[in-house]
Order: C-alpha cells, then structure tokens, then sequence
C-alpha cells in the first residue's frame, strides 16, 4: 500500500493538463503511441466532443506504473463549467499535480482548483509547463504561487535557459544538471554534477528545508553533508504534511522533463498509508469514529462518480478506504440505508475496463450493480456502518428551457435529462407547473450546450432551447416558526399531518440544512423523512418571486399525529404549508450569482475595459501589471456579463481575454429586486 499513489491532475484551461499526462502513461509504458490533445487523439480525452473542442469535460481514471509503484490518475477538466469533476475528484485522491502555463503564471481557474485542494488536504508538487514558449518565465510563476496562493513554493529543479533558449534542467535534489539536445526528447538525456550554478542553488535548497524540518537543521548546523536521499525523505514529510510545496519545470509537449516528475510524484507525494485515518459517523450512535486504510479494518467507500454506459449500464467509481471487497459482495449504502449488491469491479483507463476480481484499501475502482447508489454515497460494510461526509457542489447559475423538436421524444428526453442529472450533480432540472415547461440549470453556457449535445448523441434526441437565464436564487434573513397542519375527512380514513417547524437564515453557501428535535413521540419516526420532502419541495418552489430558496437551516420541534389518519402525504403537506406560510414571514430575498472574472488586456486598452467594467455593477478587486500588459480582476454579475466576450474584443481590437467562474451568490440590488418580481408576477 506504501506503493500507491492516488493523484490528480488539475489546472486553469490550455495549461497542458491532458498534454502532460498522455506523456505519463507514455513512460510508464501505459501506451506506445502518444495522443495529441490538438490531433484528437488523446486517450484520456476519449468522448467525441472532447476530441472535437480539443478540452477535457469529464474527469477520465487510469493507473500505470513508474519504478515499481502504481500510480492511479484523475485527469480532471480545466474549464470552469466542469469544476464539479474537479471537486469531487479531489474528494478522494491524496496528492494532486498543478500545472501551469510558463507564460500565463497563476490563472483565475488555477486560484479555484488550488482552494479545492485546500479545503480537502491535498497534498501538491507544480509543473510550470511551457518553459519553451515566448515569454516564459519561472521565477514569476513561482513569486504568483507564494503570493496569490499564499503557499512555500520550494523550486526542486530550475531551468536551463526558456523560451527558446530552454534546453535543460538543474536538479537541486540530486545536485545535478539535465539537458536536452536540440532536436530529442527526454529520452536521450545527457547528465553532468558539480557545476558552480547547480551548487550554489542546490545549497539554498538545503537553507530552505533546514528551516522547516528538523531532521535537517540539526545535521546542518552540525556542518555535516546530507544526502539527496535525506533531502528527498524531507521534502516528502514537508509536502505531506501540506507545508511546502515542490516546484518543477518543463514542457509536456516537448517531452522534456516529464520522467522527472513522474519521479517526484513517487518521492514526494503521499501514499495512502501517510493520510490521516478518515473520519466517519456511526449512524446507530451519532458519534465519530475513525477509519485506518488497512486491508484488516471494515470495508468502507465513497461513491465519486456515476456514468451511464450505453453497453454496460450503470457504472459507479468507488474509493476503498478501508478493507478489501471482492466482486458480488453485498454492502450496504449507509447514506439511504438500503443494502446492495455488488457487480464486476474494474480497474479503468479512460473510457476502457480491466477486471479484476477484488479492491483493497486506497484503490480507486469502478463497479456495475449498484441500483441506488449516487454521487457522495458511503458504501460500507453491513454489520459495520460509517457514514462519511458528502461531497457538496456550487449551485448552478443558468437555466433555460428545452423542449423536444418531435413532441413524441418527450420520454425520451425525460430519460436522457434523468439519467445526466445522476451523473453531474451541478445539472438540476425542473418542471413549471404552470407553464409546463422542462427547465434546465447548469454551470454556464458550456457545460448546458456539452450536455444538449450529448442528449442528440448518446440518447438520439434534437431539443430546441430558449435564451439562457440568470439562476435567482432566494433566501430569508428572519428567523421564524410556523405551524402547518393539513386534515381531511371524506368519509372513510381521513388525512391527519400536524407540524412546527423553525425556520432559519443559514451562513450564505452552506445549502439546506434539515434537523429532527422530536421528543417524547409528538410525531412518529417513520414520518420525519416525508416532513424534510414537503420541506424540499416547498424550499424548490420559491417565495418572493418563485426561484428556489437556498442557505436555509429547518427544525422539525413539534406536532401531532392521529393514530388512523395520518399518513406520509399528510405529513408532507403539512410541511410545505408549514414552508409557504414561514417563508412569507422570514422577509425572503432574491440573490444574484457573482462571478469572478479575469481579463488580460494590453495597457493601451486598460481605461476602456474598466470603464465597460463599471457599467457591468463590476468590482474591480485588483490590477497587476507587467510589461505592457495588465491583469484586471473584478467581481461581476452573471446578469451583466453576457455580452462581455463581444465587447471586448471590440473594445480591445481582439487582443483582450478574459476567463470567468462563479464565485458567490449575494443579495440583488432592491430596485432590480423589485424589478424581477413584478415582471415574474405578471407572468403568472
């Protein structure tokens, strides 16, 4: 298990995530010919439209080997419509590879990614890629790291020359200088020591770690010699540990420097035994309890991902954190308490499967079988539960509507929507039920236009779309308790649901809380999960102006119930009376979603994209210069930048870019406000 290593690859669009990883499975013998991203002939971009567009949409699992370990790699999207492959990705692996464009430094999309790694303990090493294109240049790349990711860049290599000029690599490791002859690969790579710039450098690399760890300081200050071996042993418990993170350099698409860091995703990157045991909740007890990632320990799982296969069916991607499990074993999904059976179990590669007939702790699997089980479900060992954390995803900002171009595609399309909403949790569907309409959400008009296209494709389907719309959400700022009660008699069994719910503003981004404070039997235990469904439904419907309520904590503290009479449809209607009449009172608002957006314009262009910034409502939150060139960061509302990619290629003669991710919802404007709920009201 020491031998394992679970990592990712991620970075902003265009940084050569894809590039770098089919030069990986290349040297370690995963394939003999290597695929180009601009060719289409890239094996971890294996869907059509991924081979079209020439960007990776979807997350693709491989495993190969490198100096006798097993390397499992997630190559994840870069294009922040697809963050929520990125997110759930990093929720299982331990160590993540960051790539960066050499030119571009430290992008809006490579900020987004970092914070996920954060927030999940990720352990990183960064590739500054692209050292041979104009205006490459390592040092800046590794200041941006320190200052706009606040992190201990540690440069291990530095290179030799860039540009054009790039044509080697010094080891500051292994004390060492690696160059490339004009006109070869890695693979023919000449080695010499002892330089004088080698030295120098590789001297305050050791300064560095004596600092930080003190089975360096002391030999150190002794005067002793270390070793490359001690200096590799350091950094690793530096990088584990989350304290440094080790920089290197080269270019993938050249193939130059890429068997050094596959060595340093060996040496420095964690195994699965150097993660902490994983915490978990007992749901019998309620309390915390901890799994060590050993065979010996109970089976436990998250399901990351579900796809649908058009051969095979329903395929679920599980990490195994403890135990082992063989194929056709039966667990039980703790997260809806229902037991199922597992199918065959596969090692993937991109979009082929490797059978195998079992999976031990800190492998990364794919399984059929699995009827119930979604995205961020525990899967653990029946005698044994535990349930761990869920993976939590942004809300979509766009919608639009959709409808079939043959009215009679109508289950059809309802298949296809279902079966897309189960893999991608940031694509949610509603129904109008007063326009009849099918409205779809999602993370932008990317991500919408991918997933229509994918409905003609894979599930034969032509739809017509309307204009995307913003996704309002809503939110109360009162706390509030309300009472809801629905009886019916008609002769016969009757209709009894009686609750009190309190009704609170939760922090803005933490979703939809539900908590059940039942005591002494007011309300059975059977009829709680069918008041948190009235409670949901009634949260989707809307308040003020009819968009879904989000950031809300709901207690479940009293009622009654009638020992004939009452019935789940009971208590579900009670709740979401109960919902209609405390949302009315908590004072709701209507929040817009904030994106933040970064622009590369040259200087002579920086007046006209601001003052177009400011008629946007924009927040400039930053301006960075360097050489002719300025960097803008800014917070703008999704509802004003529809137009933006047109207006500043005009504004700029086409020289200006932009890139754009969703960053938070806030409160709308009170005119505006006013504005969207008069003209939804007229609608009705």
């Amino acid at each position: 298990m020491g031998k394992i290593r679970n990592i990712g690859i991620i970075a902003h669009i265009d940084a050569g995530k894809t590039t770098a990883t089919e030069m990986i499975l290349h040297h370690a013998g995963r394939t003999y010919k290597i695929g180009r991203v601009d060719e289409g002939t890239a094996v971890m971009d294996w869907m059509e439209q991924e081979r079209e567009r020439g960007i990776t949409i979807t997350s693709a699992a491989t495993t190969c080997h490198w100096r006798e370990h097993c390397i499992n790699i997630i190559d994840t999207p870069g294009h922040v419509d697809f963050t929520a492959e990125v997110e759930r990705s990093l929720r299982v692996l331990d160590g993540g590879v960051v790539i960066f464009d050499g030119v571009a430094g430290v992008e809006a999309q490579s900020e987004a990614v970092w914070r996920q790694a954060d927030k999940y303990g990720v352990a990183k090493i960064c590739f500054i890629n692209k050292m041979d294109r104009l205006g490459a240049v390592f040092h800046r790349t590794v200041t941006m790291i320190n200052e706009r990711l606040r992190s201990k860049a540690l440069p291990v290599q530095m290179p030799i020359g860039s540009e054009k000029a790039f044509r080697g690599i010094i080891d500051l490791v292994e004390n060492k200088v690696i160059t490339f002859p004009d006109g070869s690969n890695a693979s023919t790579i000449e080695e010499s020591s002892e330089t004088p710039v080698a030295l120098e450098h590789h001297q305050a690399l050791i300064e560095n770690l004596a600092e930080l760890d003190e089975q360096i300081m002391e030999p150190y200050l002794n005067g002793q010699d270390i070793t490359s071996s001690q200096i590799k042993a350091a950094i690793r418990r530096l990088t584990t540990a989350n304290r440094v993170v080790p920089v290197l350099c080269g270019s993938a698409l050249r193939d130059r420097g890429i068997q050094q860091l596959l060595d340093a995703i060996v040496d420095y990157l964690p195994s699965p035994l150097d993660i902490p045991p994983i915490s978990a909740i007992d749901p019998r007890s309620g309390e915390t309890v901890l799994r060590l990632t050993s065979d010996e320990e109970p089976f436990s799982a998250l399901a990351f991902k579900t796809v649908s296969d058009p051969f095979m069916g329903r395929l679920v991607y599980l990490r195994v954190y403890s135990g082992r499990i063989k194929a056709g074993a039966q667990v039980l999904n703790s997260s809806i308490e229902k037991k199922e059976r597992l199918g065959k179990l596969y090692v993937m590669h991109a979009d082929h499967r490797e059978e195998v007939d079992h999976a031990e702790a800190g492998s990364i699997v794919a399984t059929l079988g699995l009827k119930m089980t979604s995205t961020g479900d525990t899967l653990c060992e029946p005698t044994r539960p535990v349930l761990f954390e869920p993976i939590r995803f942004a809300e979509p900002v766009l919608s639009m509507a959709i409808e079939p171009k043959n009215r009679g595609d109508q289950d059809k399309l309802d298949d296809a929507l279902a079966k897309l909403a189960v893999e991608d949790p940031t694509f949610k569907i509603y129904r109008d039920k007063e326009t009849g309409q099918t409205l779809i959400s999602g993370m932008g008009e990317l991500h919408l236009e991918v997933l229509m296209e994918r409905i003609f494709r894979e599930y034969g389907v032509r739809v017509n779309a309307g204009k995307p719309q913003v996704a309002y959400k809503e939110t109360i700022t009162l706390s509030v308790e309300s009472e809801g009660k629905f009886i019916r008699q008609s002769g016969g069994r009757g209709q009894y649901g009686h609750v009190w719910l309190r009704i609170e503003p939760a922090e803005r981004g933490s979703g939809f809380e539900f908590r059940n404070q039942i005591r002494s039997g007011a309300i059975p235990k059977e009829f709680v999960p069918s008041v948190e469904a009235g409670v949901k439904a009634a949260l989707q419907s809307g308040g003020l102006a009819g968009y879904p309520i989000i950031d809300v904590k709901v207690t479940l503290y009293d009622g009654s119930y009638h020992e004939v009479d009452s019935s789940d449809v009971a208590f579900r209607m009670a709740a979401s009376i109960a919902m209609r009449n405390g949302i009315d009172k908590a004072k709701p608002i209507i929040l817009e979603p904030i994106m933040e957006v970064e622009i590369t314009t040259p200087n002579q262009f920086l007046g006209d994209v601001i003052g177009d910034l400011n008629s946007r409502r924009a927040r400039i939150e930053n301006i960075e210069g360097r050489d002719e060139v300025s960097s803008v960061c800014c917070l703008v509302p999704l509802a004003e930048i529809f137009s933006f990619a047109g207006d500043l290629r005009s504004l700029s003669q086409g020289r200006a870019s932009h890139t754009m991710q969703f960053h938070h919802y806030e409160e709308l404007p009170q005119n505006l406000a006013e504005q969207i709920a008069t003209k939804v009201s007229k609608g009705r």
